[in-house]
């Protein structure tokens, strides 16, 4: 009979980030902090995913060398603990690439096209039918990363329930079709995160590319300069005039950031009625972002001195996460008759 996998004692839970670029404030706020306060309650690994990055990254994989320890560091400013935080970086775990072969038996090019977020980044990066296949099939790769470290629960936002979803129906084929060896994995929404910050340009998306991203590791300096380069509302014209909060980057950072709930609901009631500048709003969100972001600054900046201690922190991250990601491939091989000797 095929045992399944070993199952670690606490539920596991597992989440990433592509090494693109340094993390910003939209994932600090959308997913980093969340991350914080889960990890003493679940068994956590962060997936650092250098090979999902390299689908869109291909023609400069040197970018996505150079932001490897960058997203580490970030995790650690963030206040990631090694000790309850498992960092891996996905490339170094060949298990994954093995198991995103079998995979793509078990998935159809027509589901794939189905899929919802698949079809989103697809427009959005404007591929059309140039799709690089390994981009198009990344939700498979997506579904071996979480199945190889046999996580249970994945924190996502709303938006990324399909591909929990498709991971849970290829997880399900492959125990049907072989032996019930892997962990069929349930989305976890977390309460109270914000699930997408816009840029501060006011565009949907923030990012590296589009230039309208506040860094966890912004100076003061230019923490200030890009909130005084806010959009705010373009018909809000003098102080006294009535302004929009809808589709207004300030009130979305200070719905955010802002503990102060009630004080945010009178700055929006001001501002709607008259009488407030973006000025003086500008102020107060600087204000309330310097004390989040500052000690997170801080800390980063003292950790980037010892850039060698990021690395072994990396490293021993990545070797545990192999030996768990062994086990299981060792148990799917079993499974599918592929354990020749």
């Amino acid at each position: 009979m095929t045992e399944p996998a070993p199952t670690p004692t606490r539920k596991r839970i597992l989440t990433g980030d592509r090494p693109t670029g340094p993390l910003h404030i939209g994932h600090y706020a959308g997913s980093l902090k969340n991350r914080v306060r889960l990890q003493t309650e679940y068994d956590t690994f962060i997936l650092i995913a250098d090979v999902q990055a390299m689908t869109d990254n291909f023609e400069n994989p040197q970018k996505v060398r150079d932001n490897v320890l960058e997203v580490a560091l970030d995790y650690l400013a963030v206040g990631l603990d090694p000790q309850h935080s498992t960092f891996v970086v996905q490339s170094m775990v060949p298990e994954i690439a093995e198991l995103t072969v079998f995979f793509l038996n078990l998935v159809t090019v027509s589901h794939l096209r189905q899929n919802p977020t698949v079809k989103t980044e697809i427009a959005q990066k404007g591929y059309g039918e140039s799709v690089p296949a390994g981009f198009f099939v990344y939700p498979v790769s997506q579904a071996a990363d979480i199945t190889a470290f046999g996580a249970s629960l994945v924190p996502v936002g709303e938006d990324q329930l399909p591909m929990i979803e498709q991971t849970r129906e290829i997880v399900r084929r492959f125990n049907n079709l072989y032996a019930p060896v892997l962990v069929e994995p349930k989305a976890l929404v977390p309460e109270g995160t914000v699930a997408r910050l816009p840029g501060i340009d006011g565009q949907a998306k923030m990012s590296k590319s589009l230039g309208n991203a506040v860094y966890l590791g912004d100076s003061a300096d230019e923490l200030a300069r890009k909130v005084r380069a806010m959009y705010t509302d373009p018909g809000h014209l003098r102080v006294e005039d009535p302004g929009q909060v809808e589709g207004n980057t300030v009130f979305a950072y200070l719905d955010a950031f802002d503990p102060d709930t009630q004080q945010v609901a009178e700055l929006k009631a001001h501002y709607q009625r008259g009488g407030l500048g973006d000025v003086k709003v500008k102020k107060y969100l600087l204000e309330v972002l310097e004390a989040e972001l500052g000690p997170i600054r801080e800390r980063r900046l003292e950790l980037a001195k010892d850039m060698d201690e990021v690395e072994r922190i990396v490293k021993a991250g990545t070797a545990k996460g192999r030996d768990v990601a062994a086990q299981t491939m060792d148990a799917a091989r079993k499974a599918m008759r592929l354990d020749y000797f």
